[in-house]
């Protein structure tokens, strides 16, 4: 068995040259490099929310690049098919039989742009596969092999042509963000980088090398489950999640899904800190991330403008930090 305290110094020293290589070419975005991380190693997904133009591709492909897996992207439209996803069965004259032709979705980072843009048909073709890393296709069972991340993104201010994710859809995220814009200097930067030449995406590209593999990665998901919690916070997680359920602005709280992603989460991110056990503030950290797409709130909330956030933000200052 691997020693966890070598295996967290590898993971934070691979977790360092991959953010400094990262930042040679992405401006901003350090919250979504950290929550893909985090979603890699506890085996969580993410759903990303925000203006076009943001970087979202660019670091996605980046990350799996110097991680050492494969990387899909799939662009959502109305007319998308679960085949178009999940792959077909052909039939192979030289073999006689019929072979599959695996989709995106076998792949271990797998981007879905603008993910509301497919009908609800094909919106849970994804179900499946998020929650048991597997697809069936003509009854045939196939599995995904790890490791897996689906990073989905949804733009919110065009509904024309676009259809809200199902609740049990919404669910299968582990995580949740909305991508903000640059700030001026970030945008300067830009700017900057432009003007000097170090925005070629091209030759950015060619000279990543990977920093580590699917086995390391696997290694490391391991050591990851393996971290400490201690009794009275996986209360505190608890007393989270149930106060969604209670509040009385909320008309649906969180699942049971939230709390195995505090847990989970909380030890990948504590993993990434160089530590061997979870403290209060990697909890509190992660629940609006986990907790803010789970939660559907009153219809007399909505119309008083109250947002999900603040709900949140509510019951981390009323809820006792053990």
């Amino acid at each position: 068995m691997n020693d966890i305290g070598d295996d967290l110094a590898l993971l934070s020293r691979y977790y360092r040259d991959i953010r400094g290589r990262m930042g040679d070419f992405i401006v901003g975005n350090e919250l979504l490099v950290e929550l893909c991380m985090i979603g890699l190693l506890s085996g969580g997904h993410l759903l990303m929310e925000g203006t076009p133009g943001t970087g979202k591709t660019s670091m996605v492909k980046t990350l799996a690049r110097l991680t050492g897996c494969d990387f899909a992207r799939f662009q959502c439209a109305v007319d998308s098919q679960p085949a178009d996803i999940l792959g077909v069965r052909i039939f192979d004259q030289a073999k006689r039989d019929f072979t599959l032709r695996k989709g995106p979705i076998f792949s271990n980072f797998l981007l879905i742009d603008e993910i509301n843009r497919l009908a609800p048909k094909t919106q849970s073709a994804f179900i499946e596969a998020m929650s048991e890393r597997q697809a069936t296709l003509d009854g045939i069972t196939t599995r995904i092999n790890p490791p897996f991340i689906v990073l989905a993104t949804q733009n919110p201010f065009e509904f024309e042509g676009t259809f809200p994710l199902i609740e049990a859809q919404k669910d299968r995220f582990m995580f949740s963000m909305t991508l903000s814009q640059l700030d001026a200097e970030g945008e300067l930067e830009i700017i900057r980088r432009e003007h000097s030449g170090r925005l070629d995406w091209d030759t950015f590209f060619s000279t990543l090398r990977p920093v580590m593999n699917s086995d390391l990665i696997l290694r490391f998901i391991a050591s990851v489950a393996r971290l400490h919690i201690e009794e009275p916070l996986l209360g505190y997680i608890r007393d989270l999640v149930m106060a969604t359920r209670s509040h009385g602005d909320v008309h649906i709280g969180a699942s049971s899904r939230a709390s195995i992603a505090l847990v989970r989460g909380s030890k990948a991110l504590a993993a990434l800190r160089e530590r061997s056990y979870v403290i209060p503030d990697d909890i509190k950290e992660l629940a609006p991330r986990v907790l803010m797409h789970r939660i559907i709130l009153t219809r007399e909330a909505e119309i008083s403008d109250i947002t999900p956030g603040r709900v949140i933000a509510e019951i981390l200052e009323r809820v006792e930090v053990p």
